[in-house]
């Protein structure tokens, strides 16, 4: 078992777990708050870091479990998580193109609207897989599911978001 340093190893997963939580909270405050508690958990189980396989896996789950915890919270409250994440990427080679990049930005736009709208499981699937990159047993390892389902949801996430995105392109709604 290889040493585990909180600078070398933790810290550095802050951006992807940021992506995860903002991903379940649809809220930036929110996300951010859940990373801070993040790394507070994983700091304070420091003593039980030589028995965990991978600690990017487990910080990955507690960052999820966290994030599910504070929609129940706020789902409890009353609170609105509707807040859409901040500034949209920008594409320097449709910068000579106002059109095309009003349309790219309409379309990613739209994506990621479509993709707040899924249920969390098949938010967090895509997360992981599609902009994370992590390999499906990663995946079942931080969800605590297996393999085969999590190649079903995400496959039922990217129908639904293609579907959507169809039929919204098509019809203009």
């Amino acid at each position: 078992m290889k040493e585990i340093s909180f600078r070398n190893d933790v810290l550095p997963l802050k951006n992807e777990l940021f992506r995860l939580a903002l991903r379940i909270t649809l809220n930036n405050a929110e996300a951010e708050d859940v990373v801070q508690e993040t790394m507070i958990k994983v700091w304070n189980r420091r003593d039980e870091w030589h028995a965990i396989e991978s600690m990017e896996a487990f910080c990955l789950t507690v960052c999820r479990n966290l994030a599910l915890d504070k929609n129940k919270k706020m789902a409890s409250q009353g609170r609105s998580m509707d807040d859409s994440p901040g500034a949209e990427p920008t594409d320097d080679s449709t910068a000579s193109n106002p059109e095309r990049k009003a349309m790219l930005t309409d379309s990613v736009s739209l994506v990621r609207r479509l993709i707040d709208s899924l249920p969390e499981a098949q938010r967090s699937v895509m997360q992981l897989r599609d902009i994370e990159g992590k390999s499906y047993k990663e995946i079942a390892a931080v969800l605590g599911i297996s393999e085969d389902r999590v190649k079903v949801t995400l496959f039922r996430a990217r129908q639904a978001i293609r579907q959507r995105f169809n039929e919204t392109e098509r019809y203009g709604l």
